[in-house]
């Protein structure tokens, strides 16, 4: 192959100097037509010759330099024409000449030479044609086996270009990754996993990926899984501890890695330090936890002080209506209101402060419902309040304490009892499945929540109700994030209000964790 990198082959000039330049056409036409005629001219002079005959048998082979030449330039076709003409004039002049006889003179060969004459000049006329054919074949592989090559060679480029844009995206993110082969081997590392593991990359291939750490915190377990085939990806939070000695709070992910074939190549592990994040997140939350203390705290004085207030105030109304029987009686009474108050207020704190840890178990949120609608009908009946129930088909089982649930929906229907009264109403509780998730609500036709109160929903002794203590909606709460559920409150002012909760459904039996 004689192309450069810019894709053209470089060829001889086929027109030369002007000395050089090659006859036309109609050149050769004639040079061939003037070589037979001089041919035959010097056969017809040596006729009168003493040795003529030697000349003439001579003179008779030169017919073959036209016919071949013929041949090399016209193919068969030229070659075939050219000796039919050698043939013709040979003939005419044999019949006439004193020493070639006719066809069967001089020596018995001349109808023999005219028949070499016609297949020489078609046999090599007919080679000829082949050889230009197969020259033309194999200009046209050349050419095709030429673009081929460069279009290899800019592939080759491309892909040197992607390969090297992709390690330099590889170096440049914050996030480690590792390829492992099929048998679980490293076989690449960026720069990001090489600082969060302490080891350069050749450190770690081809090695096992276990020889990376002293404790993996299940990385090697799941990705064995991935790469059996029993998950195509993972997704987690490990603590884990380096060969070096470090430990570090990772989010990792593996997922199966394939060709375009479908083949497996191995897998991918990503991997990020989240330990500065996570001790930022816990300082965070006890920061939170703290303020929310505070604010715990200045609830229970508030809640507090009021009744004692209250009380304070009717023991000095007692001891001075000593000889008064009413007032005193009066006073007397509300001294145990605000004394029943404030033990509902401890009652309720103890309940947030406290909670009981939820024993988990394969639960049917649809016969929880059913129960807590058995024995809050009646509740709701003297507040004029109906209740309406709805259960979706199919509805999964999840994992939860039965009790507790039952406790959170008295909680949100005792609230949507209370909001209704006296006026009544209906209280609407729906329960389905989406999306790997069951989902149950509690919604009333009340009054409705005004939206800057929907923000204090949830907060400690927050209640829109003079004798309510602003704590049932924040253990509600906190009994459904004890389940690692979800709540969710939706209101229109002069409509109504749903509380919604959401749960994880139980995988089907066989399912992967």
């Amino acid at each position: 192959m004689t192309g450069g990198r810019s894709g053209t082959p470089h060829t001889r000039s086929t027109h030369g100097s002007p000395h050089e330049r090659p006859l036309t056409r109609g050149g050769e036409i004639a040079l061939i037509v003037i070589s037979l005629a001089l041919i035959t001219s010097l056969q017809v002079l040596t006729n009168s010759w003493v040795h003529g005959l030697a000349l003439q048998m001579l003179l008779r082979e030169l017919y073959y330099l036209p016919i071949l030449y013929a041949a090399w330039r016209f193919g068969w076709r030229g070659g075939l024409a050219t000796a039919g003409a050698s043939a013709s004039l040979y003939l005419q002049h044999a019949f006439f000449s004193p020493f070639l006889g006719g066809l069967q003179g001089a020596g018995g060969d001349n109808l023999y030479e005219v028949l070499m004459f016609l297949v020489i000049g078609t046999l090599f006329g007919w080679y000829r044609d082949d050889a230009t054919a197969k020259a033309h074949e194999l200009r046209r592989i050349s050419a095709k086996l030429e673009d081929a090559y460069h279009t290899l060679e800019e592939r080759t480029i491309q892909l040197a270009n992607v390969q090297e844009y992709t390690q330099s995206i590889l170096r440049s993110i914050t996030s480690g990754v590792v390829t492992v082969g099929p048998d679980g081997s490293v076989a690449t590392a960026n720069s990001a996993a090489e600082s969060v593991l302490g080891m350069t990359e050749d450190d770690m291939v081809p090695h096992k990926l276990d020889a990376l750490f002293l404790d993996d915190g299940g990385i090697v377990a799941n990705l064995g899984r991935v790469l059996d085939g029993r998950i195509p990806k993972i997704m987690s939070e490990v603590q884990c501890v380096t060969k070096a000695g470090r430990a570090v709070r990772v989010v990792m992910s593996i997922a199966r890695m394939r060709d375009v074939n479908g083949r497996l190549l191995g897998a991918v592990v990503a991997f990020e330090d989240v330990s500065e994040m996570r001790a930022l997140v816990e300082h965070l939350i006890w920061a939170d936890r703290l303020a929310s203390m505070g604010e715990l705290t200045a609830g229970v004085a508030h809640e507090v002080r009021n009744p004692l207030g209250v009380i304070r105030a009717s023991v000095q109304l007692v001891e001075d209506s000593r000889d008064n029987p009413g007032k005193v009686s009066e006073a007397t009474n509300v001294i145990k209101q605000e004394i029943d108050r404030l033990d509902r207020v401890i009652k309720a704190l103890l309940d947030f402060g406290r909670p009981s840890v939820p024993t988990l178990r394969p639960t049917s949120i649809r016969d929880v419902i059913a129960d807590v609608v058995l024995f809050t009908r009646r509740f709701a009946a003297q507040a004029s309040v109906e209740i309406v129930a709805q259960y979706g088909s199919e509805v999964p089982l999840v994992v939860a304490d039965a009790d507790q649930m039952k406790q959170v929906l008295v909680n949100l229907i005792s609230n949507a009892v209370q909001v209704m009264e006296p006026t009544g109403g209906t209280v609407t509780i729906r329960v389905w499945s989406d999306g790997g998730m069951v989902f149950f609500s509690v919604g009333d036709d009340g009054p409705g929540i005004e939206e800057d109160e929907l923000e204090k929903i949830f907060a400690p002794f927050h209640s829109t109700r003079p004798d309510g203590t602003g704590l049932g909606l924040t253990i509600v709460q906190r009994i459904v994030d004890q389940h690692r559920g979800s709540i969710f409150v939706e209101s229109v002012p002069g409509t109504g209000t749903t509380f919604t909760v959401a749960l994880s459904a139980m995988p089907a039996t066989g399912e992967d964790a």
